[in-house]
């Protein structure tokens, strides 16, 4: 495909592959329409935008993510506030959604938008989030970067609340090397989504613009390239999916030990493994884990740094922020790669497994 592309002569942000990527996307998904950009986080910065979100707004946000998912708020000029984590599946508190979004009703502060993460590969729990979200008449957006082909009860990662978003950077489960989708059954609003992210060129034989726009269309080329891995979108879900299953049966024995756990309301894609580790009974901290691995050349990391943990947030809003807090001091995202070999997971297992007792 990538060579059919390049033989056609499209390049640029437009073409045949481009048109065909956002239709295929959105199929699999089950929206009516997506536009194809740059990055996950353009997307969500269009989602955000096209939303009504401005300066001076307010967002409610999960602490525990990627700085992407927060980064557009702020470029809009609005404040994030931070939700903590469910114990239950590891996403945003449904609950502490609701307090916050009533709280800030009773006293007529209205929130402009509430943006939920599928966090590595598993959907937030979207049936109380989409009711709560409607009932107080707040925008509920979907960060569904890093969830491709993950499931909340029978409907696909990117189609729930207002808009959803996909990232397909190059750590993702199928990738374009970057670039990002913007994801809607609302036909007009993915319109205008891609009028913006084309710098908000009007409709004239002159380069005219009435309002401000965005370099943020993917080209053509990238297209075809997402396209192709499309295809085997399927098996990369399969081979994560085993790698969860061979760590968990490997390291499922050991005190101390446990794994992020699934909700039994979807299918996670198991994007990355993460391993939580307690100290006290494992006999070694995360840390201690962590630098074994890495001093044998294998890279794992601490799950996501909350938010509001953050230098850059300092000082910023939460509600909740110790199941965060613990699941960051303990937990430790695995190598999940869809290539990764039988020798390489045995090797790291083995690796952790001699780690029990061994902490400083």
């Amino acid at each position: 495909m990538l060579l059919e592309a390049f033989d056609s002569g499209w390049v640029a942000p437009v073409g045949p592959e481009l048109d065909a990527f956002e239709q295929e996307v959105a199929e699999l998904v089950g929206v009516q329409d997506a536009a194809a950009v740059s990055t996950g986080t353009a997307a969500l910065h269009l989602a955000l935008r096209l939303a009504g979100v401005g300066a001076g707004d307010r967002v409610l946000c999960p602490t525990l993510t990627f700085v992407a998912s927060v980064s557009p708020v702020c470029y809009l000029g609005a404040t994030p506030i931070f939700v903590d984590a469910d114990p239950a599946n590891w996403t945003v508190d449904s609950t502490l959604v609701e307090e916050e979004l009533a709280r800030a009703a009773s006293g007529g502060d209205r929130l402009a938008a509430v943006v939920a993460v599928d966090l590595y590969g598993q959907c937030a729990d979207y049936g109380p989030l989409e009711e709560i979200c409607s009932r107080y008449e707040v925008p509920l957006i979907e960060d569904a970067a890093e969830a491709l082909g993950a499931s909340y009860e029978g409907r696909q990662a990117g189609s729930f609340g207002r808009c959803g978003i996909l990232s397909f950077n190059g750590n993702k489960i199928i990738t374009t090397s970057g670039g990002g989708m913007l994801l809607s059954n609302d036909r007009e609003m993915i319109s205008r989504a891609r009028r913006l992210a084309s710098q908000a060129r009007d409709p004239a034989p002159h380069y005219q613009h009435s309002e401000l726009g965005y370099n943020y269309r993917m080209s053509n080329l990238l297209a075809a390239l997402g396209r192709a891995q499309l295809r085997s979108l399927e098996g990369k879900i399969a081979a994560r999916r085993a790698h969860f299953q061979f760590y968990t049966e490997a390291l499922g024995d050991l005190p101390g030990l446990s794994f992020m756990p699934e909700s039994p309301r979807g299918r996670s894609t198991r994007w990355l493994t993460c391993l939580l580790v307690d100290e006290e009974e494992f006999g070694a901290g995360r840390e201690d884990v962590r630098l074994a691995l890495e001093a044998q050349n294998i890279e794992a990391r601490p799950v996501w740094k909350p938010m509001h943990m953050q230098p850059l947030f300092e000082g910023a809003l939460v509600r909740g922020g110790d199941v965060a807090r613990r699941l960051f001091e303990t937990g430790l995202c695995l190598p999940s790669g869809s290539n990764l070999s039988e020798t390489d997971r045995e090797r790291v297992a083995s690796i952790v497994r001699e780690q029990q007792g061994k902490g400083g």
